[in-house]
């Protein structure tokens, strides 16, 4: 049985984004789920100065073990101001001070949403450059804009939406 890491960039304790992550997972049947939430990897904030006094923080290594465990990851990353949430680019600095290729090559599906009818594009657009040159194999990609007007406990709403990210479930999935 294959197993999903399954996580949002973000440390919203109600995030948007998580709710995303785990309903894309959720449309893979017989596989198993990890997921994950960044709040449970208490990181300090980055420094070249603290990792050279203290080294890695043994919760990096505790992340980078559900990488390696894993034979797909789905994230969906929170927008702040246009880049990463601070929770997340705090975790990824750690993750790539400790193993500069973090990502082992495990086939990413890489998704966005947010409040806004842009949902989550720039964030988006920025991790489809920057990932792949940590070892990121991301092999589809989904975007969710106006997520309280497209989004319910049923899934999304909308068919067009609905549609996009079934075709993109179907093509991670057939990379793992």
């Amino acid at each position: 049985m294959k197993n999903i890491l399954v996580f949002a960039g973000s440390n919203s304790k109600a995030s948007i984004n998580k709710q995303l992550a785990v309903f894309a997972a959720s449309l893979i049947k017989d596989v198993k789920l990890n997921i994950v939430d960044l709040n449970d990897f208490n990181l300090p904030l980055y420094g070249v100065d603290l990792e050279n006094e203290k080294g890695i923080p043994k919760e990096v290594n505790l992340f980078l073990e559900h990488i390696k465990a894993s034979d797909g990851i789905i994230i969906s990353l929170a927008e702040h101001n246009g880049a990463y949430s601070s929770a997340f680019k705090n975790l990824f600095d750690w993750l790539s001070r400790a193993e500069q290729k973090n990502w082992y090559n495990k086939p990413m599906l890489l998704m966005a949403t947010s409040p806004g009818a842009r949902g989550g594009q720039s964030v988006l657009e920025m991790a489809k450059d920057r990932f792949p040159r940590h070892d990121a194999n991301i092999v589809a990609t989904f975007s969710l804009p106006s997520f309280f007007n497209n989004f319910s406990d049923k899934g999304i709403q909308d068919n067009a939406l609905n549609e996009a990210l079934n075709q993109a479930v179907e093509t991670f999935k057939n990379n793992i």
